[in-house]
């Protein structure tokens, strides 16, 4: 084995940016692990963050290169490789990647989540023909044409607002009468001439010979059916977590050693310390199962987990 770092982070979004800078700020040996070349992980696909303390309106981008250019300023060493798996039992935790096996006294695992699937026929084969999980990514290709957004959060909303400025027209397909999204969001929503709103419905499937040409709606409380030309969908229903190298269970009684306690939903059970029940493996960001996952709480969990790393590692 090479060297033993103090501390190993998987993942390099605001959470594993913000530790890896208070981790450095604390003279620690650290690895920041990413298996993407651009750090940042969901925020560099979208458009507008307005609700950052101090940076309203700066695009996700903008605000990841900040946080990654911070990082480098304490010199941080990186590793761009694919986690495969996690050996987190004993004082020294081994990672695994298809770049080789490294060592630490300490993990914090912040590999986020993923767009969740909404399982219709259809978008599994017209994935990247029409089908999309990112607006800001694919949405100057539908310029003028006519879109369908699937969802009703915060996530859905902005999508829907960013390409009504592009678009000819935009549906929003949701699956009750009311949105979830904050109610600044609804009202530029609302405003948008081009937008029309399809409540209580779901989308059943999507079709089209080499690109989407449809979508059929069933709607929820009268069972009605129709189908809604378009040429693009963008599906915004929420996210799953990236814990597929994570060893756990849902079950306390039932976990081995070496095997985190995951919620019902999969993601990683962790205190406001983001310390896990495997004494030494914090959980930080959109991983760790909490109420709410914005940029603002990602950013305070990497600043918590590694105060409270910090205290382990001396033993405190």
């Amino acid at each position: 084995m090479g060297e033993l770092y103090d501390l190993i982070i998987a993942g390099a979004g605001p959470a594993g940016l913000t530790a890896a800078i208070y981790a450095r700020r604390a003279e620690l040996k650290v690895l920041l692990i990413e298996k993407n070349y651009i750090s940042g992980g969901q925020i560099i696909n979208t458009y507008e963050i307005d609700n950052y303390p101090g940076l309203p309106g700066l695009s996700g981008m903008d605000l990841a290169t900040k946080m990654s250019e911070h990082v480098d300023k304490y010199e941080t060493e990186r590793l761009t490789a694919e986690i495969q798996r996690l050996d987190l039992a004993g004082d020294i935790k081994k990672i695994e990647t298809d770049k080789g096996v490294f060592e630490a006294k300490s993990v914090i695992l912040a590999s986020g989540n993923s767009p969740s699937k909404l399982g219709v026929r259809g978008e599994e084969e017209l994935t990247g023909m029409g089908v999309s999980y990112c607006a800001t990514c694919d949405g100057a290709f539908f310029r003028n044409r006519t879109v369908a957004v699937v969802g009703g959060g915060d996530v859905a909303v902005e999508d829907a607002i960013f390409l009504a400025r592009g678009c000819k027209k935009v549906y929003v397909i949701h699956r009750r009468n009311e949105l979830r999204a904050a109610k600044t969001l609804q009202t530029a929503l609302f405003a948008c001439d081009n937008v029309e709103m399809v409540w209580d419905s779901v989308v059943t499937e999507i079709s089209g010979k080499d690109n989407v040409e449809k979508v059929a709606v069933s709607n929820v409380k009268d069972n009605s059916t129709s189908e809604l030309e378009v040429n693009g969908v963008f599906i915004a229903v929420g996210n799953v977590p990236n814990n597929l190298y994570v060893p756990g269970g849902r079950d306390k009684d039932a976990l081995k050693e070496g095997e985190l306690l995951l919620d019902a939903k999969g993601y990683v059970v962790a205190g406001e310390d983001c310390a896990t029940n495997i004494p030494g493996v914090y959980a930080a960001g959109d991983i760790r199962s909490k109420a709410l996952r914005q940029v603002s709480t990602a950013v305070a969990d990497g600043a918590n987990a590694v105060y409270a790393i910090e205290k382990y590692l001396v033993g405190a």
